[in-house]
């Protein structure tokens, strides 16, 4: 006997997890009417995006940025990677893995609940340190007591999840010790632990050129708890698209190619213009399949109605790759 389907989705919206139970007769019904509607409406959100995926990071530079313009097609998987989350104060001082938000104060609460109101298909998740915080580089740096750190972190990150209705984390730390020995550890056991108790559902790392050393190493301890590897392709200074494949052929046998994501930086370094989607063609063309792109940032894309954010979810939904 086959349990009831719970996703009853079409192309003008979903039913809710209850209201579809209060269809469903039957054993399949009274199991199910047992279930609490809150762990129900975690199904909600899980979207009917036949793989395809967008990464947007959103609010890291201060810009009044908004969800609101930000083009979100039905049928992709689209994740707003709220930017950032971190273990510090506003002076920058380590708050041993007590996590604070500091992105744009425009991304409230209220707003991430509207935007996953209006596209069921999105996902809001916040990202990990990132570079600085103002004029402070950040760092990640060896706790005392990693125990201690994960549990912090857990607790601060359970906090925000509820507070902003986050769907799951990003991993952005960009500057290491020269003898890190507790990142992969630390961070893996996190991961797990938000996993394991339901306070995410999506975990994402975002390495670039020269930190792929310890993400290397927390993906091969932990990648059955990583969804996807945000590289930050931007980062290895190529420019065309044979340069570009080059790269992501180095970066797949690094983490595989299955969770890896092409990116691009909106008015930055890397690969600029079309010649992205000339890449994103060529990966096709020498057998990779293309279900994803991360874009950083929805604060540099407002400038050029978002362009590119329009162009990658309609290569997306045009390829065969699923």
């Amino acid at each position: 006997m086959r349990p009831p389907n719970l996703y009853n989705c079409c192309t003008t919206g979903c039913k809710t997890p209850s209201s579809i139970i209060d269809q469903i007769s039957g054993p399949w019904g009274l199991l199910l009417s047992l279930i609490p509607d809150s762990m129900l409406r975690l199904t909600e959100n899980i979207g009917s995006a036949n793989g395809k995926v967008m990464m947007e990071y959103i609010g890291a530079t201060g810009i009044p940025v908004t969800f609101d313009s930000v083009p979100v097609e039905a049928d992709i998987d689209f994740h707003f990677i709220l930017s950032f989350a971190i273990d510090a104060n506003a002076s920058g001082e380590s708050q041993n893995g007590k996590f604070s938000p500091y992105w744009a104060a425009t991304l409230t609460p209220d707003s991430v609940a509207a935007v996953k109101e209006r596209h069921p298909n999105v996902k809001a998740l916040a990202s990990l340190s990132g570079w600085s915080l103002y004029e402070k580089v950040l760092h990640w740096y060896d706790p005392a007591d990693p125990q201690l750190w994960i549990s912090n972190a857990f607790s601060s990150l359970q906090s925000l999840a509820i507070t902003y209705h986050l769907d799951g984390i990003d991993i952005d730390y960009e500057n290491f010790p020269n003898h890190n020995s507790t990142f992969a550890y630390c961070i893996g056991e996190l991961i797990t632990l938000l996993k394991n108790q339901s306070i995410i559902t999506v975990a994402t790392i975002a390495p670039f050129h020269t930190t792929t050393p310890p993400y290397i190493e927390l993906y091969n301890r932990y990648g059955d708890v990583i969804d996807y590897v945000n590289h930050q392709f931007y980062t290895d200074k190529v420019r065309t698209p044979k340069g570009y494949l080059e790269a992501f052929k180095l970066r797949a046998e690094q983490f595989g190619e299955d969770k890896l994501l092409p990116s691009y930086e909106v008015n930055g370094r890397g690969i600029q213009g079309d010649a992205f989607f000339e890449a994103l063609k060529l990966l096709e063309e020498n057998g990779f399949d293309v279900n994803g792109v991360m874009i950083f940032s929805a604060d540099a894309s407002s400038s050029n109605g978002y362009y590119y954010e329009k162009e990658s979810q309609a290569f997306l939904l045009n390829s065969t790759s699923i």
